[in-house]
């Protein structure tokens, strides 16, 4: 990797760690509901210590360790873009507590509005640090280790169970009143569920992000009148295709295979190529992502 890519990827680490101290102190701290994960749990520490900026600190105390950690045992580079977006961050949230910046606060009919914001922005900075081969710190750290030493562990497990224990303990966590230093256990279940909704849209926008938006569709084609259709792939799409050789199982006889990818658009069109040939059958796959050159038309 040149030097200048390296320099990218590193800066852009750093802006989505400042965007993230800002969407968790402005739209998710003030409005009673706890993220997932580590940061999830800080939330609700800092519920029972109002003014102070708890969350920063107990950032920086459970995830350079974690860092450091990573470092050693998964991945040198890992741990050092995760240890980066994990202390600025941690020291944006403690800057922007001190400074005092306005937050979002909502009101009772756009209760969700902050809950969907902070969803979004969280999904893509995930996005980001995780197709740099790197982590938001906390439960990524230890799923990045799990799967390295058990490849076959589904980790995920292991973050769905901490987001749900955030989620109930949230739910007893803001029936407290710092204020009056009493708990009032009623019906309201808006952190709970908020803090799902909130985990549900991070989650889809972070792997819409990971997969990235370069989708296409593959044809797989079976057919004796490869040549032909070869003709048409170049001339009607613009595009080439590989063959390889078939033959059937049960007859034995010869077949040509031939494999293109295509964008959504032309779809229809080489569907209408297909439709003029016998002894021709295709299969059509999703393809979520492309590497490489590949030419949309």
């Amino acid at each position: 990797m040149n030097k200048s890519k390296k320099v990218y990827e590193y800066l852009l680490i750093i802006f989505a760690s400042i965007v993230s101290a800002f969407a968790f102190q402005l739209l998710i701290a003030p409005n009673n509901f706890a993220p997932a994960g580590i940061g999830g749990i800080a939330m609700l520490v800092e519920h029972f210590f109002p003014g102070l900026p708890i969350f920063g600190y107990f950032s920086l105390i459970v995830n350079v360790p974690l860092c450091i950690f990573a470092f050693f045992c998964i991945d040198k580079e890992f741990g050092i873009k995760s240890f980066i977006f994990c202390v600025f961050s941690a020291v944006g949230y403690i800057i922007i507590d001190y400074i005092g910046v306005e937050p979002y606060q909502y009101i009772t009919e756009d209760a969700i509005l902050p809950c969907v914001i902070g969803g979004i922005i969280s999904g893509v900075n995930y996005g980001i640090v995780i197709k740099h081969e790197a982590s938001t710190g906390g439960t990524d750290i230890i799923a990045k280790w799990a799967s390295k030493k058990n490849p076959i562990l589904n980790f995920f497990w292991v973050t769905f169970i901490i987001n749900a224990i955030v989620a109930v303990a949230s739910f007893f966590v803001y029936a407290y009143n710092p204020q009056t230093a009493t708990f009032k256990i009623t019906n309201n279940y808006q952190p709970v569920v908020l803090c799902i909704v909130y985990c549900y849209i991070s989650s889809f926008v972070g792997n819409q992000m990971i997969k990235g938006t370069k989708s296409a569709y593959k044809f797989i084609v079976v057919t004796t009148h490869a040549d032909e259709i070869d003709k048409e792939i170049i001339q009607k799409l613009n595009h080439g295709a590989t063959r390889l050789d078939g033959q059937g199982v049960y007859t034995g006889e010869h077949r040509d295979v031939l494999i293109c990818v295509v964008s959504k658009h032309q779809i229809v069109d080489f569907k209408n190529i297909l439709e003029k040939y016998d002894n021709t059958f295709a299969v059509i796959e999703n393809v979520t992502e492309t590497i490489g050159q590949f030419r949309r038309k």
